[in-house]
């Protein structure tokens, strides 16, 4: 979409130099999905909506767990696969989505050999946190042709970003906006209104944390 857009605006298309070539359906296509909590979930759903294969690696969620939640979400029995290790899950994948917490052990945890495995037609899509992706692995791979692409929402250093992805035509950048809609943060606010609101009146809390 990116590259199309400047293809118009820059007058390329207008002047009959058209260069994109072919893009690819995502309807279809294997998704891989590292961590499948609530975020995990939710894109789960949407890939369902696009006949894609679902697969993912959780520690903390067995394959029965996993498929019994995904049921009571789309009201059908989802073909989910569970693979014990990252590798083989971007091994199996056209699209590796990183929904997983940032707890200290996940720091890396998408090195250059779980990028190497999806391969140079997979595509690595971020919108967890920037410390769970080797950021120099990352460049490396995509240098060398190893990965087809990235789609990067978080980055390991905000606001900045490592200046060799800034050229590359195969990456999409954002800066961090993923929850950055009006109804979403109308949600957030709610969820505080309402905690408080419990909090005064001695009512269990929306959204308690367990310590």
């Amino acid at each position: 979409m990116c590259l199309a857009h400047h293809e118009v605006v820059s007058g390329a298309w207008a002047a009959g130099h058209k260069s994109l070539g072919l893009g690819r359906k995502v309807s279809g296509k294997r998704v891989g999905i590292v961590g499948l909590g609530r975020i995990g979930k939710a894109v789960a759903q949407r890939c369902h909506g696009f006949n894609m294969s679902l697969a993912f690696y959780d520690r903390f969620l067995s394959a029965d767990k996993a498929s019994a939640d995904l049921k009571a979400l789309l009201g059908v029995e989802p073909k989910l696969t569970r693979y014990d290790n990252l590798v083989d899950l971007a091994a199996n994948s056209d699209y590796l989505v990183v929904c997983a917490a940032a707890t200290p052990e996940n720091h890396g945890l998408i090195n250059e050999e779980v990028l190497t495995a999806l391969g140079p037609k997979g595509t690595l899509i971020n919108i967890a946190r920037g410390v769970l992706v080797d950021e120099n692995a990352l460049v490396k791979v995509l240098q060398e042709g190893k990965l087809g692409g990235a789609g990067l929402d978080v980055f390991a250093h905000e606001p900045h970003v490592p200046e060799a992805l800034l050229t590359m035509k195969n990456v999409v950048l954002t800066p961090h906006i993923a929850s950055a809609t009006i109804e979403t943060r109308e949600l957030m606010a709610s969820l505080v209104i309402g905690n408080l609101k419990a909090f005064r009146e001695g009512t269990p809390y929306l959204t308690a944390l367990t310590l």
